[in-house]
């Protein structure tokens, strides 16, 4: 911390404009970027700060990165905002580059600024202005991550007196390493400076606080003494081997208010013979809840949903009650965070959960495979339907409708070179078999077997395809609720069915097959407006 502050504060004649802290996962690298933001908040001397943590929506990604630190920007230096609103008149600032982005938002204003007397004055005085950007290999848009390096390390050679310095801290990974790694850039490894003594700190801090909170450690005490020992705490802090996030999710395990069939005393030499790292930590921590009902659809959602989801929201994709995912989730609170109230999302507490659910090797019985993602699509194209059909607003469902496609693509990503036959295999084993089961089966044979790069004049592939058709066809027949077909908002289907029809015809299939897409698709286009006119009628008589 006081190198780094020192760095901020000395002059840019004698020191990089540019400081990247690099560490492994879990060694303390954004409570440093923290610390350091609110230092220098209190300094008024921080710009803007950006801390990116995967699968998080806006934080994984680049999209609102140059807003954000030009709104922050804004409300730190004041003289700036002129500038910065005048840029923002442009309509098609916000559709360009993220480099365009960052130069009239950021940069100039700032540049402008700085060259104003009191900004000046601040500067004699106290020293440079400051840019913390946390977890930079959090940001999913790896090529934006690359130009947004290489356009400050730009910014900076043409502009070597600008008071202004960026903070970065990251894990190493080769698109960031291969950029920072730079004459312009000072490095600091943060391994190097995790000290026994940092962490011995810690702990003994968290177990203080934990023995005046805890009636049952407070009983130990008075009957036994001393808890931890000197001796145990030593061998703990040992074993922690510098590690922050191990040392948190270690002590969460040991004092876990949700487990009561042991106590923090008896939990406490278990952590000894963890292997050093997370992987155990996370096996012993989600055996604990491996026997809960619905316990694989809540890890699997939980993991592979794009961003954090409520439990409102976990419990409505798996349709299930929410409960019931309390019930999976509640055990455990030493590696995920849980929110006081159903609607606020569920986080991890480091993303290398994320890692170690979706790496078979590592997680064993707790592997989420990526194939999962097809039932994902599934639920969000079965709740957009759903909120179609009973005339609920789509906008209260973004999620779903933003994102059934983008599960799907992940699905296909994970079986390159794969029949289609196989990916209806995975979808007989649903259980719903509905009317959103086989629209869904017909929509995606359609759009999987009609893709550019699949063989679609096959005639096995039209097999499927007609066979999807004429089961939906057979749903919508049977469909035993007329009156829900009122909803307008469903009849765009038939134009989308008639483009398939009209795309079948022209794409050279033969004609055997043809004739029997389009017999099927004819009853299905019969059925909805059966079913609309049904409906209609009754709502007439009705009245």
């Amino acid at each position: 911390m006081a190198q780094i502050v020192a760095w901020v504060d000395s002059s840019l004649f004698r020191n990089t404009h540019i400081l990247w802290l690099y560490g492994y996962v879990g060694c303390g690298k954004s409570a440093i970027a923290l610390a350091i933001a609110l230092k220098f908040e209190q300094r008024k001397r921080l710009v803007g700060s950006f801390f990116f943590f995967r699968n998080t929506g806006d934080r994984s990604r680049m999209a609102k990165f140059a807003t954000t630190l030009a709104y922050q920007l804004a409300a730190a230096i004041p003289g700036a905002a002129p500038f910065i609103e005048k840029a923002a008149k442009d309509p098609g600032l916000f559709r360009s580059s993220l480099v365009e982005q960052l130069r009239r938002l950021v940069y100039e204003p700032f540049k402008a600024a700085a060259k104003q007397v009191r900004l000046l004055a601040t500067l004699l005085l106290k020293g440079p202005f400051l840019v913390v950007i946390d977890g930079l290999d959090e940001c999913e848009d790896r090529r934006d991550v690359q130009t947004f390096i290489d356009d400050m390390l730009e910014f900076f050679k043409k502009n070597p007196l600008v008071p202004l310095r960026f903070f970065i801290t990251s894990r190493v990974e080769q698109h960031i390493e291969g950029r920072l790694k730079n004459d312009q850039v000072r490095l600091e490894n943060l391994i190097n400076d995790c000290s026994r003594c940092d962490i011995d700190t810690f702990m003994t801090t968290c177990f203080e606080e934990e023995k005046n909170r805890n009636p049952v450690i407070k009983a130990y005490i008075q009957e036994h003494g001393e808890w931890p020992t000197k001796k145990d705490k030593d061998k703990l802090v040992d074993h922690i081997n510098g590690s922050f996030i191990f040392a948190s999710g270690l002590f969460k395990y040991i004092v876990d208010p949700a487990d009561n069939q042991s106590t923090p005393m008896e939990r406490l030499p278990h952590t000894l013979n963890m292997n050093p790292g997370l992987d155990t930590l996370y096996t012993r921590t989600l055996s604990r809840s491996q026997h809960v009902p619905h316990f694989t659809d809540v890890i699997s959602t939980f993991a592979l949903l794009f961003e954090p989801p409520p439990i409102v929201e976990i419990a409505k994709i798996l349709g299930i009650e929410a409960y019931e995912v309390v019930q999976v989730l509640v055990n455990l609170q030493a590696v995920i965070h849980i929110p006081g109230t159903d609607d606020l999302p569920v986080t991890m507490c480091h993303t290398s959960l994320r890692d170690f659910l979706t790496n078979e090797t590592r997680s064993g019985a707790f592997f989420v495979p990526p194939s999962y993602h097809l039932k994902l699509s599934y639920r969000c194209f079965s709740l957009n339907l759903e909120g179609l059909l009973s005339g609920t607003p789509i906008s209260t469902n973004t999620y779903y409708r933003e994102n059934c496609w983008p599960h799907w693509t992940s699905f296909l990503a994970t079986i390159p070179g794969v029949s289609f036959l196989a990916v209806l295999e995975q979808l007989s084993h649903f259980p719903d078999r509905g009317l959103s089961y086989h629209l869904f089966s017909f929509l995606q044979a359609f759009l999987y077997l009609f893709d550019e790069n699949s063989d679609y004049m096959s005639t096995q592939a039209m097999d499927v395809l007609i066979s999807c058709v004429e089961s939906l066809a057979l749903a919508l027949e049977c469909d035993p609720a007329p009156d829900r077909w009122l909803q307008m908002g469903f009849l765009p289907f038939l134009g989308h069915v008639g483009y398939e029809r009209r795309h079948v015809y022209c794409s050279g299939i033969q004609h055997e097959h043809a004739t029997a897409f389009q017999r099927n698709v004819k009853r299905v286009e019969t059925a909805v407006r059966a079913k609309v006119f049904c409906a209609f009628f009754a709502f007439q008589h009705s009245l």
